[in-house]
């Protein structure tokens, strides 16, 4: 893959899905950090349906850590995996509160301690917080990624350190929304659309 292949791709991917995405509705980095938890193996819609009636029920830190699980359960219940959400919500939220004096921290090596916060959640998290760019690797930054030919990682951390060097800075933090929406609606997981692909001219890729 050359740069200026990549080049062509970027723009093409700026100009298709934008260079900026909505965030989740929050008040508070704590509510920030919850909200992209909850979107693990979710839609943003469900999560962002949520959202007002969860903050509503729960404002602050200790109001989450304290609630029963069953209460805090009922408020994200439609949401995926909201049984293990919830217990890790609490654990979180918790730990925010006891050893960080209720702030979030803001470096990744603090962030992926905290209970069900991975690599991947802590980095949108400072790329939304506080505009740190990181590169995202979830499963469809994962397989596009290799099937452009911009990466050749067998797993997503050696996925993210290629995408590093392969991708401009300023790329990094849209990256991750941008191949999932071509995830969704082109390059599925069953089947690369790629005849209909408005990359496929610069995609290591065959048809």
């Amino acid at each position: 893959m050359t740069k200026e292949k990549t080049k062509k791709i970027l723009q093409t991917l700026d100009k298709e899905y934008g260079v900026t995405k909505e965030g989740f509705f929050h008040m508070a980095d704590w509510q920030l950090l919850v909200a992209i938890m909850l979107s693990a193996q979710s839609t943003d819609k469900q999560v962002d349906e949520a959202l007002p009636g969860l903050w509503k029920r729960f404002p602050d830190l200790k109001a989450v850590m304290e609630a029963p699980a069953g209460d805090v359960e009922d408020a994200i219940k439609s949401i995926g995996l909201y049984k293990i959400k919830a217990r890790n919500m609490k654990k979180c939220c918790g730990k925010i509160w006891e050893e960080y004096e209720g702030k979030v921290p803001a470096r990744l090596e603090e962030l992926v301690k905290l209970p069900g916060v991975g690599r991947k959640t802590a980095t949108l998290f400072l790329a939304d917080a506080y505009g740190i760019p990181g590169v995202t690797v979830d499963t469809h930054v994962f397989r596009i990624s290799r099937r452009i030919g911009w990466a050749k990682g067998k797993n997503p951390v050696q996925v993210e350190k290629e995408l590093m060097e392969v991708l401009p800075k300023e790329h990094w933090n849209r990256i991750n929304f941008q191949l999932i929406y071509h995830g969704r609606s082109m390059c599925t997981a069953r089947k690369a659309q790629c005849e209909s692909c408005m990359i496929k001219e610069w995609c290591d890729r065959k048809i």
